[in-house]
């Protein structure tokens, strides 16, 4: 039997098993992680002004070339995060699905209840933040529900997009949750990659937290520097 067929079939089996599936979380939530932070640092750009944030939107669809074309870089990334997102919350679901059928009758332990409804909250906030994922991509990537979008201008298109309160009210909700979701997620990613060690687990709190915070306000202060005037 062909190499590859025998590595294709252990990833398979893998994926059926609870710790597949958490594995598959961990590396993808990671994966996205790293996005947002990255994501969040080029956004920052749009303080200095519309030629700096431009020219910086324009970069991007020069990396890789020549040997990629040009914003090849850009559609690369996002089949990639949009991948990692698909296997994000399908191994999410699965496993709620799974924990679902193994536990019918809820916890009676007050522990074991907070713990699921640190899970519940993971779970529909997750949800929430795919349905913004979608809107966003829509909204300053295509452009289809963004009114006088520009193609080549994205400063402006973020202008044009928070001075709508309730287009704020959707993107500062949806960054919270992003930091809920870090805040508990980049623990639980550490656990299932074997991080386990008492010594460790307060350094690792302490990571997921920072960068929650870190990217929380980083994103937030975008839509409020456009609703005070700092930006405009």
């Amino acid at each position: 039997m062909p190499s590859t067929l025998v590595r294709a079939q252990s990833l398979r089996s893998l994926w059926k098993t609870t710790i597949g599936k958490k594995a598959v979380m961990a590396v993808s939530g990671l994966l996205m992680v790293a996005f947002l932070l990255l994501h969040m640092l080029g956004n920052l750009k749009v303080f200095f002004g519309a030629v700096e944030f431009d020219g910086y939107a324009a970069w991007l669809r020069t990396i890789g070339e020549p040997v990629l074309h040009h914003s090849w870089f850009l559609w690369i990334q996002r089949v990639v995060l949009v991948t990692a997102v698909a296997a994000h919350a399908t191994a999410a679901a699965q496993l709620s699905l799974r924990d679902r059928r193994a536990r019918p009758i809820g916890y009676a332990h007050k522990q074991r209840a907070r713990a699921n409804y640190a899970t519940r909250t993971m779970r529909y906030g997750g949800i929430i933040l795919a349905l913004f994922i979608v809107w966003h991509l829509l909204d300053l990537t295509v452009g289809a529900v963004h009114p006088g979008f520009d193609p080549n201008s994205p400063y402006y298109n973020i202008v044009k997009d928070f001075q709508v309160w309730w287009v704020n009210l959707i993107y500062i909700v949806a960054v919270v949750l992003v930091g809920i979701h870090i805040n508990h997620g980049f623990w639980s990613a550490a656990q299932t990659l074997g991080f386990t060690r008492p010594a460790r687990a307060r350094a690792i709190k302490t990571i997921g937290s920072t960068l929650a915070v870190v990217i929380t306000a980083g994103f937030t202060v975008v839509p409020v520097g456009v609703m005070t005037g700092v930006v405009k």
